[in-house]
């Protein structure tokens, strides 16, 4: 067997070489490339896989090498994982494990070891110009920085505290409630502990002086000040003031702690007082938006009767001038009153007077239910004839019914605001009868309003 499969290898194998000697053969080149393939020999040089290499010809065409990427550990932030995949991606080193002094950026912050001799240092002795003590210290220091002063005395910062001489203090500085040694002692303590009234009021001597509070240590200091500042000022020259107010100070502290010592009853009583005056604040603004809409009915109402007045001495002769512009369908405008705005048409052509008597969208159910009892009890047709002077009176007559029915709703509101304050009144006076007597009265108020409605 295993000599009948060699025979057969070996015949398959001249038949592949015959066909390759053979390129117009009628084998194609898959073809060969398949019983390779199924034969388990090497590639075929003649039939290799199309790439964009090949394909295209492009000699310049060069195969991009990806970039490994790397997948953030869990656990650990966005941010600094940004910073670490820079450093390895643009660096390609790993960040300078030794802090560095060259500004070149943040990506060339390497350590350069190695490039430079050792800088020498001294264990040598040092003075720092912010003690008064002259107190002598030491430490590692460069060689090269052995003249030069201590780098952190410049951090030392102090308060210029002012002087003053005897002459000065009898003439402008002198009060009843301090003494000259007080006075000294104060300066003596801010120039030690630089302003620090807290610090100053606790080393106070209370030995040898009265007690005081940091209000009038504070007070007494910037007088003393504002006092030098203005007595040494050249003339033309508007001297710096510094502003304490220890009356105002006092109060403060005492708001704060009476506001700390508030028992749990008060804060909750001060929080529900709290939440009523929103709501009085709220109510007096719904108020102020009734008395507005108010006013604008009576406004409209007295436009109304004003227009009435004005239409009624007009002339027959207007009105038959009137007539005459109304050339080519278009209508006269109707006046704007009440709560009703009427369309105007105003475009050519012919057009109805039944359209101008139509109610605009704008007028709800309730007004036009109105309108309907009222025309009903007045028994006026609804529809009626659609004459010039019909059209103009019915259309005025049914803004007077809306304007009505608006008072009537702003009054019925007015008066349920009225009842409702009095029946609080009558709620907080001692007498029982009242009480029932405003609840009487509100309730039929209610009623009132309901049927009107």
């Amino acid at each position: 067997m295993l000599d009948e499969r060699l025979h057969i290898r070996q015949s398959i194998a001249v038949i592949l070489k015959v066909l390759y000697s053979f390129p117009e053969a009628i084998v194609t080149m898959s073809t060969r490339s398949d019983v390779r393939d199924i034969l388990e020999l090497d590639g075929d040089p003649y039939h290799q896989p199309v790439t964009r290499k090949t394909l295209m010809d492009d000699k310049k065409y060069k195969n991009k090498k990806s970039d490994p990427t790397f997948k953030r550990p869990e656990g650990m932030h966005r941010e600094l994982w940004g910073l670490l995949w820079t450093d390895n991606k643009y660096m390609k080193d790993s960040p300078p494990i030794l802090p560095t002094d060259i500004n070149q950026g943040y990506k060339q912050l390497k350590a350069k070891l190695g490039s430079q001799k050792v800088r020498p240092w001294k264990w040598m002795p040092f003075t720092n110009p912010a003690r008064k003590d002259g107190t002598i210290f030491l430490h590692w220091r460069r060689v090269a920085d052995e003249a030069k002063d201590y780098p952190f005395a410049r951090f030392n910062k102090t308060v210029d505290v002012p002087t003053y001489s005897d002459l000065e203090y009898q003439q402008h500085l002198h009060e009843d409630n301090w003494t000259r040694h007080e006075t000294d002692h104060l300066f003596d303590l801010c120039r030690r502990f630089d302003l620090r009234f807290i610090l100053i009021h606790d080393r106070w001597d209370r030995e040898k002086y009265p007690n005081r509070s940091v209000e009038d240590l504070k007070e007494r200091y910037y007088n003393i000040c504002n006092t030098l500042v203005k007595v040494r000022a050249t003339q033309g020259q508007e001297p710096k003031i510094w502003v304490f107010d220890a009356n105002h100070e006092r109060k403060r502290k005492l708001q704060l702690i009476q506001l700390f010592n508030r028992t749990p009853k008060q804060v909750e009583e001060e929080e529900h007082l709290i939440a009523e005056l929103k709501k009085i604040e709220l109510r007096k603004k719904e108020r102020e938006k009734k008395t507005q809409d108010l006013q604008k009915l009576i406004t409209a109402a007295d436009s109304n009767i004003d227009n009435r007045r004005v239409e009624r001495k007009t002339t027959k002769k207007k009105v038959y001038q009137q007539q005459k512009l109304k050339e080519g369908g278009v209508c006269s405008v109707t006046p704007e009153t009440g709560g009703i705005k009427f369309p105007d048409y105003k475009q050519s052509g012919v057009s109805l007077r039944s359209q101008r008597m139509k109610l605009p969208a704008s007028i709800g159910q309730k007004k036009t239910k109105a309108i309907e009892q009222v025309l009903e009890e007045l028994s006026i047709e609804y529809n009626p004839m659609a004459t010039e002077e019909i059209v103009q009176h019915f259309n005025e007559l049914r803004q007077d019914i809306v304007l009505l029915y608006e008072l009537k709703l702003a009054l019925a509101s007015c008066e349920y605001d009225l009842q409702t304050l009095r029946h609080q009144y009558e709620t907080l006076s001692p007498s029982g009868k009242r009480k029932r007597k405003a609840a009487v009265e509100q309730s039929n108020v209610l009623k009132k309003i309901k049927q009107k409605v």
